[in-house]
């Protein structure tokens, strides 16, 4: 025979403390970076030419730097200016 509730009482499930039994903390944060990955994986597709553009980027930084270390030993200083100017473009 089950026990009668209050009228202010919710029936509760057998046994103590069951909310937080099978790592359901664990399993949240796996839905998250689902999602996370899932939507990182969207951007990624909707923008191909993100990738590409960072790598120029990075490369005309490298270079710059490169030509701003050896521009007293490099005669031709001047003219490769002038082209990453046009590539900036």
């Amino acid at each position: 025979m089950g026990q009668r509730l209050k009228r202010w009482e919710s029936p509760r499930r057998e046994g103590r403390n069951d909310k937080g039994k099978g790592g359901s903390a664990r399993q949240r944060q796996l839905k998250k970076r689902q999602q996370m990955l899932r939507q990182k994986l969207q951007d990624n597709s909707n923008n191909p030419d993100k990738g590409r553009d960072f790598i120029k980027k990075s490369l005309l930084f490298l270079w710059t730097s490169y030509l701003r270390v050896n521009r007293y030993t490099n005669k031709n200083y001047g003219l490769f200016l002038f082209n990453l100017n046009r590539l900036k473009t």
